[in-house]
């Protein structure tokens, strides 16, 4: 199974950036890291070796990178002014960088990306999509965390307000945005074990199911933590039924 890693100095995010793909051919797939992850972080959780059928039959390519607002939140300060800021270059980084890269390297200038993540990785997805519709088709959120303010100090700035989905959409005003949004897809899918918090996927999914935005809750039992176990047990189940299957 083929894997590649680049590593620049990215304008947007004022720092060095790594990128790691695994596989060759297939839907990309940008895996976002957990909190303030690194690029390899899926793998050295195991998540590659539960998605490794789907890459070395090339159905699958996937993409991560250095979480680099989680960074900036955990590691840095918690202030809303420099958290927020960093979310805000850490999405025009994956807009204005990422993507273009992914889609040279499938060699498909047009491609269709889809996002997924679990906890902190998860509203990195949901963000992405809903900021993005114009190329990301699908988000598979696991355990999802989707108001980030909740680790921060200080009161809500218009870049949170515009990198939170459940902030931004409901007065997202009619038009091409909205209009695209509506021909995407949203998984929501949580545990009921420890710390896992399944009102926050039915509070995406009401504010998305009010804008027409198409979306699932799926809700595993008390069994199920917040935890890579629970994650490298879905990702796989979603993959292969909304990102391989035809169309």
């Amino acid at each position: 199974m083929a894997k590649a890693t680049e590593t620049w100095r990215s304008e947007r995010l004022g720092r060095e950036i790594k990128v790691v793909r695994w596989g060759e051919e297939g839907t990309p797939v940008l895996l976002f890291p957990t909190a303030g992850g690194d690029a390899e972080e899926i793998e050295r959780f195991w998540m590659i070796d539960v998605l490794k059928h789907l890459l070395e039959q090339k159905r699958i390519k996937i993409y991560s990178c250095d979480s680099t607002a989680g960074q900036a939140l955990l590691a840095e300060s918690n202030k809303v002014d420099h958290a927020a800021r960093a979310q805000q270059r850490f999405d025009a980084f994956v807009y204005h960088e990422l993507v273009p890269l992914i889609r040279k390297d499938c060699r498909a200038p047009q491609a269709e990306i889809v996002t997924a993540g679990a906890s902190i990785g998860a509203y990195q997805a949901l963000a992405a999509t809903c900021r993005h519709p114009d190329v990301f088709r699908l988000a598979i959120c696991m355990s999802g965390t989707y108001d980030l303010h909740k680790f921060m100090e200080g009161e809500p700035n218009s870049d949170h307000h515009f990198n939170t989905p459940t902030r931004f959409l409901p007065d997202l005003p009619e038009g091409p945005h909205l209009a695209q949004l509506r021909k995407r897809f949203v998984l929501l899918t949580h545990g009921k074990g420890k710390a896992e918090e399944p009102a926050q996927s039915w509070r995406v999914a009401d504010v998305l199911g009010r804008r027409g935005i198409p979306n699932r809750v799926v809700e595993w039992g008390e069994e199920w933590p917040h935890d890579w176990t629970t994650w490298r047990k879905m990702l796989p189940l979603y993959i292969e039924e909304l990102v391989t299957q035809p169309h």
